[in-house]
């Protein structure tokens, strides 16, 4: 179908299907098949299978995604982790030196701390909101520059504009992993960044019944990704795929009222006596409001807190909240929360989680869409 859609909304719902449509199928069909009959395709990628990442599920996915983050291309796959680690052994290798943001979901953070020594990869950790300190940790043997939107759990801001630009003026990759703010908030290929990473399990699909990621950007580099995944075989399955295409087509409704309930509940929290302090890029309390708003079409779904009881009052808030449910994943349509100390970060060493404003007592809180009013009343009356 030709692209003439305009609004995320719009695009949300109808970019990426297949044209002319599959037996008039208003929905992408399932195509539950591994293999495809030949046609007249050159090269080992462009055969049709689903490991090489090229069958129609897999298309129609990576075209909606193309679209909502306003790219010259995508490619999904199995996992975000999947998406990630690919990403980064496409542009690293032996002698090859990273520069990552200090503050990292813990899967990527491992990945990084202790899987690339063994692989030969150095690295540096950076602070994405402090430009004028990049250049020191910069080498000749640097390739990539690594952020998150929002880091995790934290939600502390990069200046990823000024990343885009210091990754272009030294010859690296720019990268970021844009799942926190999804492409209704921000899409960063429109400020000058190479890739868009994504956790597709979170807000992408939305319904907490998938695990799947995505890599959007340059053409040129997302041929070179998939050439690197269609090897190490990281690929989505065609059900995920079509649930993830399902999910998608709700992904602007869902965000933005993710969006409204975060705020107000970013706020709630802000005021009440039992909350120590309260990390949200929509209040003006955060450190890089200024920056989220100038970068942002919204603050995202994620907050995260700290009571003034420490752990013990965290513990207590999970048993006495009725709506909010204890579980490590986030994006989804239901309010959940997590302890990132004893979840995902509790592999990083203590002096690294202090040094990030990881504290024990720590939550993160990713907000769904259901009543604000009903979240509101139940977070008074667990932190009563």
């Amino acid at each position: 179908m030709p692209e003439f859609f305009k609004s995320l909304d719009t695009k949300s719902v109808r970019a990426g299907e297949p044209s002319p449509r599959v037996g008039g199928a208003i929905v992408t069909p399932i195509f539950q098949t591994a293999m495809f009959e030949r046609g007249d395709e050159t090269g080992y990628d462009a055969i049709p299978y689903i490991r090489l990442n090229n069958t129609p599920n897999q298309i129609a996915v990576a075209a909606k995604l193309r679209s909502l983050e306003n790219a010259e291309a995508a490619v999904v796959t199995a996992s975000g982790m999947a998406a990630i680690s690919t990403a980064l052994l496409t542009f690293l290798s032996a002698g090859d030196h990273l520069l990552v943001q200090d503050c990292l979901y813990g899967g990527t953070h491992y990945l990084v701390t202790d899987d690339f020594a063994a692989f030969g990869i150095e690295f540096d950790f950076v602070d994405g909101t402090d430009p004028g300190s990049w250049a020191d940790k910069l080498r000749d043997n640097t390739k990539v520059m690594y952020l998150e939107t929002m880091s995790n759990p934290v939600l502390r801001v990069p200046d990823v504009k000024a990343a885009a630009e210091f990754a272009r003026s030294n010859g690296l990759v720019s990268m970021i992993d844009n799942t926190f703010a999804s492409p209704i908030n921000f899409r960063p290929c429109e400020v000058g960044i190479d890739l868009s990473l994504h956790s597709a399990t979170k807000y992408l699909n939305g319904h907490s019944d998938i695990v799947a990621g995505a890599c959007v950007g340059k053409a040129d580099l997302i041929d070179k990704i998939t050439h690197r995944l269609n090897h190490l075989g990281g690929s989505l399955d065609p059900h995920a795929a079509f649930l993830l295409e399902r999910g998608m087509k709700t992904l602007a409704l869902r965000v933005d009222r993710q969006n409204s309930n975060a705020l107000f509940l970013a706020r709630t929290l802000e005021r009440n006596p039992a909350v120590a302090s309260v990390s949200y890029p929509g209040l003006e309390s955060h450190p890089r409001y200024d920056l989220a708003r100038d970068l942002f079409d919204g603050f995202g779904g994620m907050i995260s807190f700290e009571l003034v009881g420490g752990v013990e009052a965290a513990e207590r808030f999970m048993e006495r909240a009725r709506l909010p449910i204890n579980t490590v994943s986030l994006g989804g349509v239901e309010t959940v929360v997590t302890r990132p100390a004893i979840t995902t970060h509790s592999a990083m060493d203590r002096e690294d989680r202090d040094r990030l404003g990881i504290s024990d007592g720590l939550l993160r809180l990713s907000t769904g869409i259901e009543s604000i009013e009903e979240l509101i009343e139940d977070f008074k009356q667990a932190l009563n």
